[in-house]
């Protein structure tokens, strides 16, 4: 059962939300699960998160999957540096960045 709640209050004109949620959905089969399991966390802001960053919202939301790309790049102080040197030394073939106010469990937001 899809429970995603794809309604925004404030869509930009500029922007297809609803197209971009639907190739999380249809293409990034990983991200969509992580998705689904960070809004059953208790106080999850989980799809508002990932409505931001797909509008455009810096340090919202961000994801890779198998060439897919959705959401916006963090520009938060050296976070485009590592996350650079971590794919290129370990390989990426999914990866999803939260709102460091969206992390549960270790301080650093690694878990």
């Amino acid at each position: 059962m899809d429970t995603m709640d794809t309604r925004t209050a404030e869509q930009s004109p500029a922007v297809d939300v609803q197209a971009r949620l639907n190739e999380i959905k249809a293409h990034m089969p990983q991200t969509y699960k992580a998705i689904q399991a960070k809004a059953a966390e208790p106080g999850s802001r989980a799809y508002r998160l990932v409505r931001e960053g797909v509008q455009g919202t810096p340090n919202s939301f961000y994801a890779i999957e198998r060439g897919w790309v959705q959401g916006t790049p963090f520009d938060l102080p050296g976070v485009s540096a590592e996350l650079a040197r971590v794919i290129v030394q370990f390989g990426c073939t999914f990866l999803i960045m939260w709102a460091p106010s969206a992390q549960q469990g270790a301080a650093d937001g690694s878990n």
